[in-house]
């Protein structure tokens, strides 16, 4: 399939935000909360995105909302498509070419051709979520699952509410597309 198959097949953002049943609440604060900066559009083109991503993903839950944000100042059209339902196209777009990471944002112009790729994590959230990783016990520690649920929340919790964190990934989906 091309791009643009997969972004015909994709669904509206109304459909995915009504089919949430995990992060729902907090995507929509996020999305009801951030402002964009007040600067030019960031493209001069028309661009469609086709997003890959799962009601369960805590990064999903940031990086969707502000998306949403820059495409209605842009002008761009997003259809949503869950990974799981679709992994011949995630698989093309693995991270560190073996993991199936999301969120996913795949740009793309009128003929369907890729014009940029983004995700899963801006890289000052990937450096937050590494620093949190390295503070767990190791796997084998009979506490393990217990604190890596304790900074599940923690990280979920900063994403809702961390307006910080919320411009840093503003600022790496604009230098993905300037």
């Amino acid at each position: 399939m091309q791009l643009n198959d997969w972004y015909n097949d994709g669904m509206s953002v109304d459909d995915y935000i009504e089919s949430m049943t995990v992060h729902k609440e907090s995507l929509l604060h996020i999305y009801d909360h951030f402002q964009l900066p007040k600067e030019l559009p960031l493209v001069d083109q028309s661009l469609r995105i086709i997003v890959l991503t799962e009601d369960w993903c805590g990064d999903a839950m940031l990086n969707i909302p502000i998306l949403l944000r820059v495409a209605e100042e842009n002008d761009m059209s997003v259809r949503i498509l869950l990974r799981d339902d679709n992994l011949e196209l995630m698989d093309q777009y693995l991270t560190n070419g073996k993991s199936r990471s999301i969120p996913i944002f795949i740009f793309i112009d009128e003929d369907g051709k890729e014009v940029a790729k983004w995700g899963p994590r801006a890289e000052k959230i990937q450096e937050f979520v590494d620093n949190a990783r390295e503070q767990l016990p190791p796997k084998e520690a009979t506490d393990f699952e217990e604190k890596q649920k304790e900074m599940l929340l923690f990280l979920t919790k900063s994403y809702r509410d961390n307006q910080d964190m919320w411009n840093t990934v503003y600022n790496s989906i604009k230098n993905t597309l300037v």
